[in-house]
């Protein structure tokens, strides 16, 4: 929503930075425990053909505490592991980091590892990060303790299925009674070859979430993007009061439940929403974010802005950004990196634009560059601070949350309609511009628009809108705009087919955008000379 604040009086917080947030918060909550926020790295393993070789530990983190797991008197055999979810490592080709939950603290976890789901023969034990949410200012609701278990793989086979089991001291997935627990994955191909992604933001839990999860688990993906703004455990973020009654870290159980039908096989690639600053654990807000996900370090400031990392699958980069360092709208955590993240992508988008093999540079974050809705149009500060640079290097596809709920613009260049793209269109970037699009009906409660609605089969042509964008220092810039092609005020997701080129063809991203009844609400396709 708008504010990332827990239990600070509106007046405070809305001169209060992130940092100032959270010592308020831990100057006024009496506490028994607290992790302080950051990231350690999990337990690794190298891996010679299979997974041959030692396991060691990667050098420490000093910004977070780590507490080895406590026995409370419960039989191991009893706790079971629940909320896996998948990650890439830097490389998605031989690295891949496994992790999930337990309701109580346990003794030596760890991940078995094969080629056949009856054959786990390799064991790594897991790193413990335990999070500890006192009852917070005005909250009825009792301390939480909860435990994430992370275990990073490395030497992995390109194109390789594996399967894996998690455990702990009396729970072990090589036995019957624990074979519920076994999932699998598979790393992505040594060469491009044809694949399929889907992205959204703004999930939450909800029955409309599950419904996305399961045509999402449909589509086959081999990754999944969540444009921030994950399970809304601060569900009003409104700098009230009263927004520390509402805050509930349970939230982050249901959610993690809910999303394993896919995550356990799908690598679920976060980044973070305004709503996942969580001004309790750690100054940047980002403390339970590091303790719930670990994410690819590729040398940006991973330890401060765990929401912003890159990877490359077959013949396309991703990069991920934490918007939140650069809105206008929502200023708790702006100018966090002092510039880096921006002088980062650069760096990023000019190097993978160079190297040979890839084909299409796909960016996602949660604020919105382009849109139009009620709530949060666009927001002036991502337009100030990275339109200049994915437009520099011809970004393919920019993916966005935040409002909730679908909208793709025509290709884009200096804020103006450089080519149109009808819905069943080609777009080419390297001279017509970039599309972005809002994907933020993944499951939390719908916007609307100012416009009516025109999807495929429903259209209905608008050619102006009468918009805002937000302003530095606050309030809002009215805009009138041409490039809203496409506006759906409903729960959705999109699905993306790369294709590399064949025979002196081009590489194609085809994008549908999918209802959560299943109906195709757009499609268009972008194309790009093989590099």
């Amino acid at each position: 929503m708008d504010t990332p604040q827990m239990g600070i009086d509106a007046r405070l917080a809305g001169r209060m930075s992130m940092a100032e947030q959270h010592e308020y918060l831990r100057s006024k909550v009496s506490r028994r425990r607290a992790v302080l926020g950051g990231l350690t790295a999990a337990g690794t393993v190298a891996a010679s053909g299979l997974l041959g070789g030692t396991a060691h530990a990667a050098a420490p983190s000093p910004s977070l505490l780590t507490r080895p797991a406590t026995d409370h008197g419960v039989s191991g055999a009893l706790v079971a592991p629940f909320g896996r979810h998948l990650q890439f490592g830097s490389d998605p080709k031989t690295q891949f980091t496994i992790s999930w939950q337990v309701p109580l603290a346990v003794r030596k976890p760890f991940v078995r590892i094969g080629l056949q789901p009856w054959s786990l023969s390799h064991k790594i034990d897991a790193e413990v990060r335990e999070l500890h949410t006192p009852q917070l200012l005005n909250s009825k609701l009792p301390p939480v303790d909860q435990y994430y278990l992370h275990a990073r793989l490395g030497g992995l086979r390109p194109g390789t299925t594996y399967y894996y089991g998690v455990g702990h001291d009396g729970f072990d997935p090589a036995d019957s009674a624990a074979f519920a627990t076994i999932g699998s994955f598979t790393t992505a191909p040594a060469h491009s070859e044809r694949f399929t992604f889907t992205a959204f933001g703004d999930q939450g839990v909800s029955y409309h979430a599950l419904a996305n999860d399961a045509l999402i688990l449909g589509r086959n993906p081999a990754f999944h993007l969540h444009a921030g703004d994950i399970c809304y455990a601060d569900p009003d973020g409104s700098g009230q009061a009263s927004d520390s009654a509402d805050y509930d870290a349970r939230t982050w159980d249901q959610f993690l439940a809910q999303t394993e039908s896919v995550a356990a096989r799908v690598p679920w690639m976060v980044t973070t929403g305004n709503h996942d600053m969580e001004a309790w654990y750690s100054p940047n807000g980002y403390g339970g974010q590091q303790a719930r996900w670990t994410l690819p370090g590729d040398g940006f400031a991973s330890r401060t802005q765990p929401g912003a990392y890159s990877f490359v699958y077959g013949n396309t980069a991703v990069v991920a950004l934490d918007a939140n360092d650069v809105s206008y709208e929502i200023p708790a955590n702006y100018g966090l990196s002092g510039g880096g993240q921006t002088a980062w992508l650069d760096r990023t988008l000019a190097a993978y634009r160079k190297q040979r093999g890839i084909d299409f540079l796909v960016v996602f974050f949660h604020h919105c560059a382009y849109s139009t809705t009620n709530s949060h149009a666009s927001d002036g500060g991502v337009q100030a601070e990275w339109v200049p640079v994915f437009e520099k290097y011809q970004v393919d596809l920019v993916i966005n949350g935040h409002n909730h709920v679908y909208e793709r613009t025509d290709a884009i260049r200096g804020g103006q309609v450089s080519h149109q793209v009808a819905i069943g269109d080609t777009t080419r970037p390297a001279t017509d511009g970039t599309v972005y699009i809002t994907a933020g009906g993944a499951g939390r409660s719908l916007y609307n628009f100012p416009a009516p609605d025109s999807y495929e089969g429903h259209e209905n042509r608008v050619d102006t809108v009468t918009t805002w964008h937000s302003a530095k220092g606050g309030g809002k810039v009215t805009d009138l705009v041409h490039w809203s092609r496409v506006r759906y005020t409903g729960y959705s997701f999109i699905s993306v087919d790369v294709e590399p080129a064949r025979a002196g063809r081009e590489s194609t991203l085809t994008v549908s955008a999918i209802a959560e009844t299943g109906e195709r609400i757009d499609h268009f396709t972008v194309a790009r000379r093989a590099n």
